[in-house]
């Protein structure tokens, strides 16, 4: 079992609640990484839906950070099943304080075309070896994530404020190299830096307030390509959309996010 599967797991403890563990390998700085947080949740939730694993919908709202090295509880509940989806809702919650809500739609992706079919495609960017490991000393912030996510960013956008404009692209893959599962594109949507990165330098944690996020194809083994871009920035809040596809060009994901830049002078 990988570090993801294994640091994500759950426990049953009674019928709608479950317990695990946030380990601090996944921060950013002093705190776990948001898409961390919310997959040990999801994976809580997914256990109400056999036969369909994917968050073809997942919507988080970040209410406190969590905590790191210590158990969390999720509380679930299934609030419609269905055939083609089921809605489910999660909490997490550390010493006594809730630390996000979901509500998440889960069912079953095919990997089969149909006759009517719009994609986004893929950015062209040079290739993993070609691209730069993502750097905490860049961010001006500690990523201790990175001993788990292995982050090759665009040469040209891993400079802090190189690319001059709100854009970071690159490659992302867990490090084990373990295949992923099919709730790591909530994690991958949110291990990126933050695309205000591109414009404004070093920007430390940039918190996420709420994440949507719609899984689109089954996730296959090796590099997954990000792009994630912000053309809202304003009282220090940012919206950026992103897009993650696997090495063959399919779109796997998309997310949108709100979140706080609390180093923005400009905000």
């Amino acid at each position: 079992m990988g570090f993801y599967l294994q640091e994500t797991g759950v426990t049953a403890l009674e019928e709608g609640l479950w317990e695990g563990h946030v380990s601090s390998a996944w921060n950013i700085g002093e705190n776990p990484n948001g898409g961390y947080l919310a997959s040990i949740a999801l994976r809580a939730a997914s256990r109400l839906t056999p036969g369909q694993p994917s968050p073809l919908t997942a919507t988080i709202h970040y209410l406190r950070p969590g905590i790191p090295d210590q158990s969390c509880e999720i509380r679930t509940e299934l609030v419609k099943p269905g055939r083609t989806l089921s809605v489910v809702r999660a909490s997490l919650i550390q010493g006594g304080k809730t630390r996000l809500e979901v509500l998440a739609g889960f069912g079953a992706i095919a990997d089969a075309a149909h006759t009517a079919e719009l994609n986004i495609p893929m950015p062209q960017i040079p290739p993993p070896d070609e691209c730069v490991e993502r750097s905490g000393d860049q961010q001006g912030v500690g990523l201790p994530l990175l001993d788990r996510l292995d982050i090759r960013m665009h040469p040209e956008q891993a400079v802090a404020g190189a690319a001059g404009r709100a854009e970071v692209s690159g490659w992302i893959r867990l490090r084990d190299q373990l295949e992923p599962d099919p709730i790591s594109p909530v994690l991958f949507a949110d291990a990126f830096p933050p695309s205000v990165f591109g414009l404004l330098g070093a920007v430390g944690w940039v918190p996420t307030l709420e994440l949507t996020i719609h899984c689109r194809r089954p996730i296959a083994q090796g590099w997954v390509l990000g792009r994630m871009t912000t053309e809202d920035l304003m009282d220090g809040r940012m919206i950026e959309n992103g897009c993650l596809w696997d090495e063959q060009g399919r779109l796997i994901a998309q997310s949108r996010q709100l979140a706080l830049v609390m180093n923005n002078s400009a905000g």
